[in-house]
């Protein structure tokens, strides 16, 4: 394979046409088709805590959803069937973001979740330095408790709606003390306009910080069997406080669907080129975790894909990974890994199997590792 595409990763499942099929279940090797006696609530995930909010077990990011990896732009029709899609599949956990787009992510999802807004559990992000009104990014990050109040007016024009259910700062701002993020976070709250907050990729002292000043519901980091950084100090740290956690990149950027190989190269523009995990002399060694996870996804009648996301959801009941897809037939089959279950048995073997393999490269680029792991300044 030498592009990028993934034409077919998961074709063996899905033919043209048919994206009205349920999810697969666990134990079974084939799809299971759409027909009155077997309705499509049968297939609906189950439900998680994150803290107090309840959501579905598997959620659906939308951050490609105005531009994908490739830099391709997907039809705005389809993404919205998409989410609508996701919604009758239980999916009832969406994740958007300012900086996505920026700003026509939050629109996207808007306009496709009008009809059930009431239903569903909203999650977007603040905290990168961008334009209110036109979108433009700037340099830098920006959590100045006036610049997040207006940023959540946008946002609750863009996104069709009078409140968010989860709102996160996006990176911690060096420049701010995080008791003056939750302090304006909980004007907000106090106004109806957030229900939830939490945070993505911050420090360890600054998440202990913010909990202390507003109760933090969850907090979202990259984590999956590429990239197990968060057992280090994060999940304990979560599970410590009864905070949720919600891994993004939860399929290893595409990496863990088994859509890239050995002769893969990624074209300009897509982060993928300039992350070393997937760097030619990194891919061949790193592909050993891609055969393990295709192994246990033909023992277990599954697909690589929900091996991967059932992994996550058997780490920790208080953890809802978030795939992100612009393709309906890989929406419809993330949603199935709610349906795949390890014994305790199965899951050490796996887990054993799966920590001896030792991934070479770096997770992101160093200038956007730069924003991770931020301890916030003291408090003024």
């Amino acid at each position: 394979m030498n592009e990028t595409s993934q034409p077919g990763r998961r074709g063996f499942l899905w033919t043209t046409g048919c994206l009205a099929a349920l999810p697969i279940a666990a134990g079974t090797s084939q799809p299971v088709a759409a027909h009155p006696s077997n309705p499509i609530s049968a297939a609906t995930p189950g439900r998680r805590k994150l803290g107090t909010l309840d959501v579905s077990s598997i959620g659906l990011g939308v951050q490609n959803m105005s531009r994908t990896y490739q830099t391709t732009l997907p039809s705005r029709p389809e993404m919205h069937r998409i989410i609508q899609a996701a919604f009758e599949q239980g999916v009832t956990f969406f994740d958007a973001a300012e900086a996505y787009g920026p700003h026509e992510v939050e629109r996207i999802l808007g306009e496709g979740v009008r009809a059930f807004r009431d239903k569903i559990t909203i999650a977007t992000k603040f905290g990168w330095n961008i334009d209110l009104q036109t979108g433009q990014r700037m340099p830098g990050l920006n959590s100045r408790p006036e610049h997040i109040k207006r940023v959540v007016e946008g946002m609750l024009q863009r996104l069709r709606t009078d409140r968010i259910d989860l709102l996160y700062q996006h990176r911690v701002d060096p420049q701010v003390p995080i008791e003056e993020v939750a302090g304006a976070v909980k004007d907000l709250m106090a106004q109806g306009k957030v229900l939830h907050w939490g945070l993505c990729e911050m420090g360890q002292g600054t998440l202990r910080r913010a909990h202390a000043e507003q109760a933090v519901t969850a907090v979202q980091n990259e984590y999956s069997l590429l990239w197990r950084g968060p057992e280090q100090w994060l999940l304990p740290l979560c599970e410590e406080l009864g905070i949720g956690f919600v891994p993004w990149s939860p399929l290893g950027v595409g990496f863990l669907t088994g859509a890239i190989d050995s002769q893969t190269r990624f074209s300009d523009g897509d982060i993928r080129r300039i992350e070393s995990r997937f760097a030619p002399e990194h891919l061949p060694g790193n592909l050993t975790l891609v055969d393990l996870v295709k192994a246990w996804a033909a023992r277990k009648n599954a697909t690589p894909a929900q091996i991967a996301l059932a992994w996550l959801g058997a780490r920790k009941p208080w953890v809802v990974p978030i795939p992100g897809t612009t393709q309906m037939a890989h929406m419809v089959e993330n949603v199935a890994a709610a349906q795949v279950q390890f014994s305790a048995a199965e899951l050490a073997q796996f887990d054993a199997a799966a920590s001896s393999i030792e991934i070479r490269g770096a997770r992101l680029p160093d200038a956007v590792l730069a924003f991770s792991d931020v301890e916030a300044p003291p408090r003024r």
